[in-house]
């Protein structure tokens, strides 16, 4: 009788859900420094710092996902700009098993988290290449920003309820 019990366990863990990261990429990189020289020599009080994040994923085939990280940063001294940087950094996840109602989830939260802090040290990289302090952003809450977004989407789409959010997103900000 043990042994049947056993038997019927078996299939379940035999399919565990799985995830992996199987590359990183950076899609797009720009940094700008309109006032090179004359913005690393000048002096004066700190500079105002404006900083957004999006996440976008896109299905690549059956068990493929590709998530992006759209990273823009944007420093002003008064009405001077001192830099502006865009960063798009992604991963690639195999992603199995993983039942529909928790892939979003997965996509949107843990496999950004999983790829931020080296979206992080790319943009920390050029803006001190760029000739000031390394731009070093604060971790992220990817699960607030899940919420926030299902929020809206409820709200534009006219319903109360946040978990009819799609799968497969295609792009929140």
């Amino acid at each position: 009788m043990a042994d049947d019990t056993q038997d019927s366990a078996a299939p379940q863990a035999a399919n565990p859900p799985s995830m992996n990261l199987v590359g990183q990429y950076i899609r797009d990189l720009s940094f700008e420094n309109p006032g090179a020289p004359g913005s690393i020599m000048a002096g004066g009080g700190n500079p105002a710092f404006n900083v957004s994040i999006s996440v976008g994923v896109k299905k690549q085939s059956d068990d493929m996902y590709a998530v992006e990280l759209t990273l823009n940063a944007k420093a002003n001294r008064a009405e001077t700009v001192l830099f502006n940087v865009e960063l798009v950094y992604g991963g690639v996840f195999r992603v199995k098993n993983v039942p529909d109602m928790q892939l979003s989830q997965l996509l949107m939260i843990e496999c950004p988290r999983l790829i931020f802090p080296f979206a992080r040290q790319v943009l920390a990289s050029v803006t001190q290449q760029g000739g000031f302090p390394p731009l070093m952003m604060e971790p992220v809450d990817f699960a607030a920003i899940y919420r926030q977004n299902l929020q809206k989407l409820a709200a534009q789409q006219g319903t109360a309820s946040p978990g009819a959010a799609s799968a497969e997103p295609e792009k929140l900000n």
